[in-house]
């Protein structure tokens, strides 16, 4: 293998990591973007309890599946 080919797969792998590890929790705004739903929806889905989300850090986090699932659903 020569040196090119390593840092290709170095590359492919680090945007696989960023995807799972980086990306798997949105901000609310973020949700909003995504959805072209307005904030004020989104507290209201999470309210109902149509949309999980997480409270740990203070602000609302949002699984990028769960996000997928709502709008699909």
């Amino acid at each position: 293998m020569n040196t090119s080919s390593i840092k290709e797969q170095l590359d492919r792998i680090e945007k696989k990591i960023d995807a799972k590890v980086l990306n798997q929790y949105l901000s609310i705004n973020q949700v909003s973007n995504l959805t072209s739903v307005s904030t004020s929806t989104i507290r209201r889905a999470v309210r109902k309890g149509k949309l999980k989300c997480s409270k740990e850090l203070g602000k609302l986090l949002f699984k990028d599946s769960d996000v997928r699932q709502w709008i699909g659903g």
